[in-house]
């Protein structure tokens, strides 16, 4: 139900295969089912969602499918049927909870279809809409409507030159409007895949609150919006501090300026600071010459957590106070231009680490923003390093306010391993040879691709100068201790709420605990690692008591789930993460189920738990039916399954000739396979 960005051949067998699964229950129940509009909303989900999961639709989903995604790819031509987008996505919904593939992570499946009803009061109009198009079916419904057969290559190619030398007319509006919604990246089309986090442990917010509590900077905003107040208090008129009260301000909030011989308080960088940290919270507001406290931040004030969370989010918006221009000789670094993305980039690559980012392979890890987004060949290679170093400096002072604030933490120590897998020294300045083979071995289990992205391994590799960059950071990274850099509870929280915030999938153990059995098992399959699997897995046993009986649960949803291919990992998660081998016993046990025999011996043939002279001579074509089945779904079912087969030849033809006659229990798999074999072979 989640698909690689680049695993295209995976994706679209996976959505020939749900589509006709879809089409197939619907026509049993009555429902119309549009097969193009199914697969646009599974591929809008694949191609224009952040994460990709084609089980999960919170409303933004359905709003953004039928109002965006639909009206700028579909392409409906004049005189044609209209088909039912809303309907087939109700259809789709109902289907994907029906055959246990919905995310448990997301709505109900009431609240979904509320929202798809919503949406198709105004899904008409968005379709008519030209200024939704995309610029393909901007010029074919354009061409449509002025009477070319768009079906007809040759009138359509004589449409496109006259459009060219300026002979059609065109809606200019809908095109500039098109124009800049690709220009500015707000087309669907273009949007990015982020990669799944690692899932993280978290305190209850309870313990949370206390820390936030303890948190000097969460005093000093709650302080000063008090002393700011209801009635407000008398500002310059250029919106400062009076000198006087920045004085008491110092004093009570204890911030550490020094204010002897200070005759501005625009000179007391902390306190200035911790104004426009808290104008930017929306906690104090300055208007008419006074500064007051802001009547809608009173709960946020007397929450420690909320008024914690909302001085992280306020970091984003602290750009220039933090490094932009003091004076007229000051010159702003490069993160200023960054920064925003940087400081989103750095958050997210410390999320869910485990173990910390050791400071050189941060700082060289931003360095390659830098030498992507700005141009470097108009400086010395001592003007570099300046540049370079003023922009460490003012990264520097980023993370010092984070880390007042409680949401990182830094420390000293030696960097892990798993920085150092790269081994530049190990590179031949004089070859030219492949990155892949370069790497010089795997990053360990569990990090995420985010941060392989910015770990630069192609950029090490790539050039001299970037090598010798590489071997520099080994060197550090091995020398002796280095400054660790690493998210506080208190920052992973906030980092996941901005995740969730921006549609990522940032899982948090314990959040399954009520899930259903085959929604549990669906997302420990293919989003949590075996760390999490196996603590996942035993909170919600142990939330249902009774183990047998919440282990037929589990068993049960396999039994149930229609996709083998899907059931055969469910039944994986409880080989593995099971303990004390509980999971290999429950798995043998199996063997003389009439449904999950074929699963279970599948599994424990591929963990080398049973040998093929373990088995008897049924049980060898059962696991040879079963491999032939999953196979079959896996090309998509339809036309790639037979060409799968058809590549196979004759042994695929005698496989097939002999699993027909097995004791497989899945004999609608077995009948729809030979109709498949005889079609191919």
């Amino acid at each position: 139900m989640r698909f690689d960005a680049g695993a295209e051949e995976e994706f679209e067998a996976a959505c020939e295969l749900l589509v006709a699964r879809l089409a197939r229950w619907a026509d049993e129940r009555g429902m119309p089912v549009d097969g193009l509009m199914a697969e646009e909303a599974l591929d809008y989900r694949h191609r224009a969602t952040a994460d990709g999961r084609l089980g999960l639709w919170e409303p933004q989903h359905v709003e953004e499918l039928l109002l965006s995604w639909l009206p700028e790819q579909v392409t409906e031509l004049p005189g044609e049927e209209h088909a039912d987008a809303p309907g087939t996505l109700r259809a789709l919904l109902r289907y994907l909870h029906a055959a246990q593939l919905a995310d448990p992570r997301g709505p109900a499946l009431q609240d979904s279809l509320a929202a798809v009803d919503a949406a198709a009061e105004r899904y008409p109009a968005a379709m008519a809409d030209r200024t939704r198009w995309g610029l393909a079916k901007f010029w074919v419904m354009t061409a449509a409507g002025q009477g070319v057969d768009v079906l007809d290559d040759a009138a359509l190619q004589l449409f496109t030159e006259r459009a060219r030398d300026g002979e059609v007319a065109y809606d200019e509006r809908a095109l500039d409007e098109i124009l800049g919604r690709r220009l500015t990246g707000r087309a669907l089309s273009g949007a990015a895949r982020a990669e799944p986090q690692l899932p993280v442990v978290l305190p209850q917010d309870d313990e949370l609150r206390r820390r936030a509590e303890a948190s000097a900077v969460v005093a000093q905003l709650r302080g000063l919006a008090e002393w700011a107040g209801r009635d407000g208090r008398v500002v310059t008129a250029a919106g400062r501090l009076r000198m006087a009260d920045a004085r008491e301000l110092v004093d009570t909030l204890r911030t550490g300026d020094e204010v002897e011989g200070v005759r501005s308080s625009a000179d007391l960088p902390r306190l200035g600071l911790l104004v426009e940290w808290a104008k930017k919270a929306r906690l104090v507001r300055v208007a008419k010459g006074r500064m007051y406290a802001v009547a809608k931040a009173r709960l946020v004030l007397a929450d420690p957590l909320q008024l914690w969370l909302r001085a992280f989010e306020a970091c984003f918006e602290l750009r220039q106070a933090l490094i932009g221009t003091r004076s007229d000789w000051h010159v702003e670094s490069m993160l200023f231009d960054v920064y925003e993305d940087v400081l989103e980039d750095v958050l997210n690559t410390l999320y869910s680490l485990p173990y910390p980012m050791p400071w050189p392979q941060l700082r060289d890890s931003v360095h390659l923003v830098y030498r992507a987004g700005f141009r470097m060949d108009g400086g010395s290679e001592a003007r570099q390093r300046m540049w370079f170093e003023h922009a460490d400096r003012d990264l520097r002072t980023v993370l010092d306010v984070l880390a007042d604030l409680g949401a990182i933490e830094r420390d000293r120590g030696m960097a892990d391993p798993v920085f150092l897998t790269v081994d530049p020294l190990a590179v031949d300045a004089d070859t030219d040879a492949d990155a892949t083979a370069i790497a010089g071995g795997e990053l360990r289990a569990g990090v995420p691709s985010e941060l392989a992205e910015l770990l630069g391994i192609a950029d090490a590799v790539a050039e001299p100068t970037a090598r010798k960059r590489a071997r520099a950071r080994r060197e550090e990274l091995t020398a002796g201790p280095v400054e660790l850099v690493r998210l506080t509870e208190l920052g992973t929280r906030a980092v996941r709420q901005r995740l969730l915030a921006a549609g990522r999938d940032a899982p948090l153990v314990g959040e399954l605990v009520h899930a259903p059995a085959a929604g549990l098992l669906g997302v420990l399959a293919e989003d949590y690692p075996p760390d999490a699997t196996r603590v996942e897995l035993d909170g919600w046993l142990s939330a249902r008591g009774e183990r047998d009986a919440a282990l037929r649960q589990l068993t049960e949803a396999v039994r149930s789930m229609s996709f083998r291919t899907r059931a055969q990992a469910m039944l994986e998660v409880l080989l593995t993460a099971l303990p004390d081998g509980e999971g290999e016993r429950l798995l043998r046990g199996l063997r003389g189920d009439a449904w999950l025999a074929p699963l279970a011996l599948s599994t424990l043939a591929h963990h080398e738990l049973l040998s093929p002279e373990d088995m008897t001579d049924a049980e060898h074509l059962m696991v040879l039916a079963e491999g032939l089945l999953q196979l079959v779904e896996l090309a998509g079912g339809g036309e790639g399954a037979e060409e799968m087969l058809r590549a196979q030849g004759p042994e695929a033809r005698d496989a097939v000739a002999v699993v027909l006659e097995s004791a497989h229990p899945d004999r609608s798999g077995l009948e729809e396979l030979g109709r498949l074999a005889a079609r191919a072979l």
